[in-house]
């Protein structure tokens, strides 16, 4: 292998693997010179589309998946797409990187004979399915490490400290929303490459495990779907603590000014220092003003206890 090219290879006598990381628009051009490839999908490989497809020509397959990616500084799902060019000799993936399981599957069939023997020895599609199993295996974490944050959000939130889990909870429906996104259109993709087994250089054997990834695919949904049901329910319930909280914060806080109302009457009623004011020279004027308060206040909680307001 040439040292200026920009990709890696993998070549064995049924197919030959080239695979980008990172590419830019220089690093395609062996792509465009050896290959009679659209423009436009060498446009895409560059600029993401992050929308899953899979368009037909005569001579090759041009397919886009997205896949889930944790990026952990910001705490946040994000999503990663991989371009495949599936020829009859040749598959070529185009990655930005962030999908550890690519670069190492590569190195592993890169540097193990056994590997290329198993995945790089039946075609491309054999390839190809093995690239996509592995990539699907690699969200089962993902989702395993969410449906653990919705649990932890749920004692959390019964113990008294709802407000502190307002964040979080929209943190993990952002997470699921972004997880949705990304495999959303996998299943009509996976069915309309698994329509193409008349092309070639798709053996009709290679649909059972076509057949497998699909399977994977609506199994991956059903957990995002419960996953979303759940986090939703949980938001639900944190609202309706919080709003219960604040109700009986409301509802102290209107207590305590009915209680109040009439003793700041009176004292607004002694406080006008008119010339004629009942109790003012009394000698015992202020003991007996504090009396009538209290009085007030007796009377008051007693009527909200019989009213049954506290």
């Amino acid at each position: 292998m040439k040292s200026d090219k920009k990709f890696k290879e993998i070549k064995t006598p049924v197919v030959r693997w080239l695979h980008f990381n990172k590419p830019k628009s220089a690093d395609l051009d062996y792509l465009r010179n050896n290959f009679k490839f659209h423009p436009l999908d060498l446009e895409d490989c560059l600029s993401p589309t992050q929308r899953s497809k899979l368009d037909e020509y005569p001579e090759y397959l041009f397919m886009i998946l997205t896949f889930p990616y944790y990026f952990r500084p910001e705490k946040e799902i994000r999503g990663s797409e991989v371009d495949f060019f599936i020829g009859p000799d040749y598959l070529i993936s185009v990655s930005d990187g962030n999908l550890p399981p690519l670069n190492h599957f590569f190195e592993q069939c890169q540097l193990n004979e056994a590997f290329r023997e198993k995945y790089l020895g039946e075609g491309p599609t054999q390839l190809l399915y093995a690239l996509v199993n592995k990539l699907q295996h690699y969200c089962y974490p993902m989702l395993t490490h969410i449906d653990e944050d919705i649990e932890s959000i749920e004692k959390i939130i019964f113990s008294g400290y709802e407000k502190k889990m307002v964040k979080k909870i929209l943190e993990v429906k952002r997470n699921i929303v972004s997880f949705r996104r990304n495999l959303q259109a996998h299943k009509n993709v996976i069915h309309k490459l698994m329509s193409k087994k008349d092309k070639f250089f798709i053996p009709n054997a290679i649909g059972a495990y076509f057949a497998n990834i699909l399977e994977q695919t609506k199994d991956l949904w059903d957990i995002l779907e419960n996953l979303k049901e759940d986090i939703e329910a949980l938001h639900s319930t944190n609202e309706s603590l919080i709003s219960f909280r604040l109700n009986d914060i409301m509802k102290i806080l209107m207590i305590i000014s009915v209680i109040l109302l009439p003793i700041n009457m009176l004292a607004s009623i002694f406080g006008m220092n008119t010339p004629i004011m009942p109790l003012v020279n009394h000698p015992n004027g202020f003991w007996i003003i504090l009396g009538i308060m209290a009085v007030l206040i007796v009377g008051a909680v007693m009527i909200i206890k019989k009213k049954k307001w506290m």
